[in-house]
């Protein structure tokens, strides 16, 4: 509350609104999107339900930019998103208009061909292009969690907490042997204490 307090009194002190406005236009949008609660619609079921408020949202876009030709059923996904939370906000927008893979297969066989991608701009070494089909792979992939039920944000943040235990525990396990500095070890040498801290996980379990 202090925030909502805060930035409205820094928006009327600019001249753009004041916090009577955001009231009023919360107040107006939940009238307006809930006209089954607030007045006198009714629907047949969610399906209904849902189109409606799709349509209510498709009018406002339309409103905000005075023609439904520029409006898009992107409008409203902030650029100021993590690249991940806005990569599925994107496609849940998409996918409100029929725009979706059927199930995971299909995504997740998407994500094989944008990896076939990803070698062959390797293999022609176009860095410019070779960083255009590493986000392709990255957005294929988000696609394949949403559409699993996962949240790509939470997924990868658990698979940060998860190597950054393991590699502390490589540590550790590396001290104790009397070899303190990973960065002296070969390649093989870390590999290997890596998968004892693997095994010792499974161990754990």
């Amino acid at each position: 509350m202090f925030q909502v307090v805060f930035y409205a009194r820094l928006g009327k002190e600019q001249g753009h609104f004041d916090f009577d406005g955001v009231v009023e236009g919360i107040c107006s949008k939940m009238l307006r999107r809930h006209p089954h609660v607030f007045g006198k619609a009714e629907f047949a079921d969610d399906e209904s339900l849902h189109h409606a408020w799709e349509q209510s949202k498709r009018r406002e876009r339309e409103a905000r930019h005075g023609t439904a030709a520029v409006a898009s059923q992107l409008d409203g996904v902030t650029r100021a998103l993590p690249a991940l939370v806005r990569a599925e906000k994107l496609q849940r927008r998409a996918a409100r208009v029929g725009f979706d893979w059927p199930d995971a297969g299909g995504a997740l066989a998407k994500t094989r061909e944008e990896f076939d991608e990803v070698e062959a701009a390797l293999a022609g070494g176009d860095r410019v292009e070779l960083g255009a089909e590493l986000g392709d792979l990255l957005f294929a992939m988000v696609n394949v969690i949403r559409l699993l039920g996962f949240d790509a944000e939470q997924t990868l943040r658990g698979a940060n907490a998860k190597f950054e235990r393991r590699f502390r525990r490589m540590e550790r396990l590396l001290a104790e042997a009397g070899r303190p500095d990973p960065a002296a070890l070969e390649p093989a040498e870390l590999d290997a204490a890596w998968e004892e801290v693997k095994a010792m996980e499974r161990a754990d379990a």
